[in-house]
């Protein structure tokens, strides 16, 4: 027989930042076999399970995921759908890029060489906005998802709804059409803006959830956390934290003043989980911004830390030997003028 394969390595880093992630894999599901065919198929090689812990002490790939189908299109597809129903969680991981890259008009083609990245992501991965397709399609099947968390069993009805993500706050509303909906099966009507669609839950295994979109489309959608308002889930590979509230509470919600976040603009932090080989300074120097401070060792990796700006060391907060975690202190600079 003859066909295609896609493969991918999945690793434990950053996609924006490039950079090693480490820790406890606390969710793990490789992609089903169980749809294998002949002539379309997946295969995740990997040596790990659930409750693995990806350390500083070696490389960090997590599996290849190979993808196989009759010609490319049908193995990026497949991909997709791989990418889409692998549970990872614990760590942070290169999947949304992966999965980005799939939808790339050049890596469709075949249009492709060892420039690729960055010439697509001349800046860097940055992470992907929800396009208004892709919002109507998740956001009713969230709506559903949460609305089965607030309510096990209920009686037919409707419900409003604030959803909050990616800064905006859409509105929608919910109709129960079954008596109860504890268990797949059961149907909702979700109205957002001037469209409704029909919703039926096809269970879940584990954090694995699927649903039913108006009759046609299966969308798989990862549920990983879920502290009463804001679900942390993952659509198309990309991690999301969607905050739900009822009308009222979002009326004091948005009340409340912002967080506002702690002034970092004179440290150097570690960009990464790792141990300190090496600090390059002394309190009290003078440095030139791009000069070296600190290197850090992570998966047999040196990673020389550079000064963010020229100035004078104020503290050292790491010594030699330390196993630092990602944004801990390293380094302090003295407040100038112009910080």
């Amino acid at each position: 027989s003859s066909g295609i394969n896609a493969e991918y390595g999945v690793y434990a880093e950053d996609p924006v930042k490039y950079l090693p992630s480490i820790g406890l894999l606390t969710k793990y599901r490789e992609p089903s076999l169980a749809d294998n065919t002949a002539t379309l198929g997946v295969r995740c090689d990997s040596g790990i399970v659930e409750g693995s812990s990806i350390s500083i002490h070696y490389d960090p790939m997590i599996s290849k995921l190979v993808t196989y189908g009759p010609d490319r299109l049908s193995a990026i597809n497949h991909m997709k759908h791989a990418l889409d129903t692998y549970v990872i969680d614990g760590i942070t991981h290169n999947t949304p890029i992966l999965r980005e890259i799939l939808n790339n008009d050049r890596f469709v083609s075949g249009d492709i060489n060892t420039n690729f990245l960055a010439e697509e992501y001349p800046g860097g991965f940055s992470g992907v906005e929800l396009s208004v397709g892709e919002q109507e399609e998740v956001l009713p099947v969230l709506a559903v998802l949460h609305h089965t968390k607030q309510h096990k069993t209920a009686t037919k009805g409707s419900f409003e709804y604030v959803m909050n993500f990616d800064k905006l706050q859409v509105p929608l509303s919910l109709s129960v059409t079954g008596d109860t909906f504890s268990v797949a099966g059961d149907t909702f009507s979700v109205t957002l803006g001037d469209k409704t669609v029909t919703v039926v839950p096809q269970g879940n295994q584990g954090a694995l959830h699927s649903y039913l979109l108006d009759n046609t489309t299966v969308v798989p959608l990862q549920h990983l956390r879920y502290d009463g308002t804001t679900h942390s889930v993952r659509y198309r590979s990309c991690k999301r934290e969607i905050t739900i509230l009822t009308p009222l509470q979002q009326k004091y919600m948005n009340l409340m003043p912002e967080t506002v976040l702690a002034d970092t603009s004179n440290l150097l932090l570690s960009p990464m989980p790792g141990s300190v080989s090496a600090i390059s300074v002394s309190e009290g120097d003078e440095v030139l911004e791009g000069s070296e401070v600190a290197v850090i060792v992570a998966m047999k990796m040196n990673n020389s830390l550079k000064a963010p700006k020229s100035g004078k060391i104020k503290k050292i907060w790491a010594r030699v030997g330390d196993v630092v975690d990602g944004d801990q202190k390293i380094v302090e600079f003295f407040e100038t003028e112009s910080s």
